[in-house]
């Protein structure tokens, strides 16, 4: 469970509490009081449900790429970056899915870069360049590897945990977008994709693709 969840989830928890009691002191309203109490005690629990944040298996192999998030993969296409060809992995997660985000490799984090922006439907390609992000991007023997944490229509806030500088392990958690959202997986073009469209796949543990680069 992420700390921060649980602010989200005592004032619904606390208040639906208050509502059934007062539904079973008064008898009037009874019936609404309950419904409102009920309703606000599920959206509590869903919250902490929400924030959950699971232990995974991370896989040992030096040349796997592991998925950044849960979710299900929405494409897959090459993309220029920085003047740079590779390809790019999207994986949408849905407000059901664990929204911890995790490095993909090891290696040491170079930036974090903050970008404001739209909040489109994070299935949407626009939702890539246009929307809220922290653009991260990861030094590893290899070359670089850069990864996205996109706010989506629900998600309004996108966080990272880590700083430029500090060394990241494979599968490590590196922060978490809340309510719904994308990570885009930036690969160079010698990175062997492993994955298709529509594949569910799990943060730190499903791998993405394999490297073998010495770049």
């Amino acid at each position: 469970m992420v700390n921060e969840g649980f602010q989200f989830a005592l004032p619904p928890l606390l208040v639906g509490g208050v509502f059934l009691g007062a539904g079973a002191l008064f008898s009037g309203g009874r019936i609404l009081f309950a419904i409102a109490g009920g309703l606000l005690v599920v959206l509590g629990l869903f919250v902490l449900y929400f924030f959950r944040d699971p232990e995974r298996t991370v896989p040992s192999r030096p040349d796997a790429v592991v998925s950044p998030a849960d979710g299900h993969v929405v494409e897959i296409m090459e993309e220029a970056l920085n003047g740079i060809q590779g390809k790019r992995i999207s994986i949408f997660l849905s407000v059901f899915d664990v929204h911890v985000n995790r490095a993909p490799v090891a290696g040491r984090i170079v930036s974090v870069d903050y970008r404001p922006g739209r909040f489109f439907a994070a299935m949407r390609q626009r939702a890539s360049q246009e929307n809220e992000q922290n653009v991260i991007t990861v030094a590893t023997p290899r070359g670089n590897i850069v990864f996205k944490q996109i706010a989506g229509a629900i998600a309004r806030r996108v966080i990272c945990w880590k700083r430029a500088g500090e060394p990241v392990a494979s599968g490590e958690r590196v922060g978490m977008i809340r309510f719904g959202s994308r990570v885009d997986l930036w690969l160079p073009m010698d990175a062997e994709i492993q994955v298709r469209r529509g594949q569910k796949v799990a943060g730190g543990s499903s791998v993405l693709a394999k490297w073998k680069s010495t770049a």
